[in-house]
């Protein structure tokens, strides 16, 4: 039974690969909406999930049920057509994929100073963050992007496939950090989503998100700390026409942070400001918000984060870190 299940997510997930390419960009975003709709609709878990975010990081702005519904309701909509999009990119390549994406560099001579001294590429899972990546292949940055396995190995290939076509290279989690300190030690370029919770440990902190704490990781700056190689970040926001907008903000460099996680918090208020200002294009239906930093913390978090005391010890690491810089 298992073998048939497997084989049949490859033949569906094949069959995308050769028919979304080939749609007209309307259906593709008519399909992403619809589609999305209705995963709001029954994914209840995922959906109470996303309006327990919603209230617990605009309780001060005093967002409403409706409000909260229609970001939540946007935000699968989102998803949708970044997942579609990774299909339907297929068919962009270095001369055409400035139809559908403008570029906008806060530091004009940020991709210079990167292409002589590589650089460590990290953006959330706000908008298409699959495009961005893929169009910066095009753009003469091959990256190295550490990816999760599939159980099914067919979609691994797959998938790999698809990220890879622009000139990138995925690489399996196990041994990535060396793999990565290779790759900057040569100048080269690594790519990395942020924005997940993890587990806390070595490369982990206390973030400040959304005046919440969460477990974030801390991978993009210890790797930028080690090798001295700077942090860019960036962001893709779906534009209502099809197209997308990408943001890339100045670089962070590692000798003006004296933490991994001072350097982790201003990467991360770089992605807050564009996710308050365009809240439907991040992925709030994810648990942001898994541990407590103290039980009596409880009623300003979502109902589903727990207090758990290595946690209490990280966020006074974290503390101490922060205090030690000022």
């Amino acid at each position: 039974m298992k073998k048939i299940r497997l084989a049949l997510e490859s033949a569906l997930v094949r069959s995308a690969v050769w028919l979304l390419p080939r749609l007209p960009r309307r259906v593709i975003l008519l399909a992403a909406d619809a589609v999305g709709a209705l995963a709001y609709v029954f994914d209840v878990r995922g959906r109470n999930t996303a309006l327990e975010n919603l209230h617990a990081a605009f309780s001060k702005e005093g967002l409403t049920q409706d409000q909260a519904r229609r970001i939540a309701r946007a935000s699968y909509q989102t998803f949708t057509r970044t997942f579609l999009d990774l299909f339907w990119g297929a068919k962009l390549n270095k001369d055409n994929f400035r139809e559908f994406i403008d570029v906008r560099l806060e530091d004009p001579t940020v991709e210079d100073f990167a292409r002589e001294h590589g650089a460590i590429w990290v953006t959330p899972h706000f908008g298409n963050f699959e495009l961005v990546s893929y169009v910066w292949g095009f753009r003469g940055f091959p990256f190295v992007i550490v990816a999760q396995d599939f159980k099914n190995p067919a979609l691994t290939s797959i998938f790999k496939k698809l990220r890879e076509g622009s000139g990138h290279t995925m690489i399996t989690q196990e041994g990535a950090m060396l793999r990565l300190m290779k790759t900057l030690s040569r100048k080269g370029h690594a790519a990395l989503l942020t924005d997940l919770n993890i587990k806390p440990g070595k490369m982990a902190t206390a973030l400040n998100c959304f005046g919440l704490l969460t477990c974030a990781t801390t991978l993009h700056a210890s790797l930028s700390q080690r090798t001295g190689v700077p942090i860019i970040s960036g962001v893709c926001l779906p534009l209502p026409d099809g197209g997308y907008r990408v943001t890339i903000h100045r670089a962070l460099h590692p000798k003006d942070f004296s933490s991994p996680a001072a350097m982790s918090q201003a990467t991360w208020d770089l992605f807050e400001k564009h996710i308050r200002e365009h809240p439907e294009a991040w992925m709030w239906m994810y648990k942001h918000w898994r541990y407590l930093p103290n039980p009596e913390a409880a009623p300003q978090y979502p109902a589903y984060a727990n207090y758990w005391k290595v946690f209490r010890q990280l966020v006074d690491e974290t503390e101490a870190q922060m205090s030690a810089k000022s």
